[in-house]
């Protein structure tokens, strides 16, 4: 190895010995500094702060218990049980989805057992949430009038023949003398009346919720609808969006589709068209027929 050379990397002026040494000397410096001084300093202590800590362990275990628990349930019907409210009961997706198939035809579970049958949920769910299901007052007491036709209502009692009354003119008194319909069931069959215009068929009576078909047949017995109302029908091919969703046998879904279909197919020329468009309720086909202008 040539010593010569590598002497020769050590060769300083004067200045940058100088600066060699300085540098040394602060390095020195600053570890001694460093090891020698203490950096520490007292923190300042809050009275509140430190109450808090005190009472943190407490909240700490009273939220590892509300983790444990479930979430407590109050009374609900079952029949509008949503994909969220299935999840927190325990309920699968399919089985969710049979529930909402099943009332997507305008049905109801009016039981326990009838909601395992349409859900297919195990016995144990079952055991757990039935406890839960309220169903409405008149499905609780429809044994009441299962033997209603032996019991005939004295209101409508007649020596002669029966006048049916024209369903569109029936008041509230009118509609509360059939044996079970009460004041609030009454007053939804008006109420539907007035947001579809009036009735065009007594089958109308089935889309009123919370009647029983034996009601129903009681309802046929003394009601019908003599004369269509003088209502303004809705113009299908022209109406707008809105107009066509604030009508009763339309949602804004279907709405939306009537509007494209028109805009992609032409214009809609009779009912048949309307029932090729998805989501349209063909077995009311006829009824909704009534109510348009095509």
């Amino acid at each position: 190895m040539n010593f010569k050379i590598v002497r020769t990397f050590f060769n300083f002026t004067r200045e940058q010995s100088t600066g060699i040494f300085v540098l040394f000397a602060i390095i020195i410096l600053l570890q001694m500094i460093y090891f020698f001084a203490d950096f520490s300093f007292e923190a300042k202590e809050y009275p509140d702060k430190q109450k808090w800590l005190s009472l943190q362990s407490k909240v700490d275990s009273m939220k590892t218990n509300n983790s444990k628990g479930f979430p407590k349930i109050y009374p609900f019907n079952p029949n509008f049980i949503t994909d969220y409210k299935g999840y927190k009961l325990g309920m699968s997706v399919a089985e969710i989805d049979r529930l909402l198939a099943f009332r997507k035809e305008n049905k109801y579970v009016n039981s326990s057992k009838e909601f395992q049958n349409v859900t297919k949920i195990s016995d144990s769910l079952l055991h757990a949430i039935a406890p839960y299901f309220k169903f409405p007052d008149w499905v609780n007491n429809k044994k009441e009038y299962k033997e209603f036709k032996k019991y005939p209502n004295p209101a409508f009692a007649k020596k002669g023949k029966i006048i049916l009354i024209d369903i569109n003119l029936a008041t509230k008194e009118d509609l509360m003398k059939i044996y079970g319909i009460g004041e609030a069931i009454s007053l939804r069959i008006l109420k539907q009346k007035e947001s579809s215009g009036g009735f065009v068929s007594m089958e109308q009576m089935k889309d009123v919720w919370g009647l029983s078909p034996e009601v129903i047949e009681n309802l046929n017995t003394h009601f019908k609808v003599s004369v269509l109302l003088n209502f303004k029908k809705i113009d299908i091919n022209n109406a707008s969006l809105k107009e066509l969703s604030q009508f009763y046998y339309f949602r804004y879904a279907l709405a939306k589709e009537i509007v494209t279909y028109r805009s992609m197919r032409g214009s809609i020329n009779n009912i048949e068209d309307l029932t090729k468009i998805k989501g349209f309720p063909v077995d009311k086909a006829k009824i909704i027929g009534l109510y348009l202008d095509f």
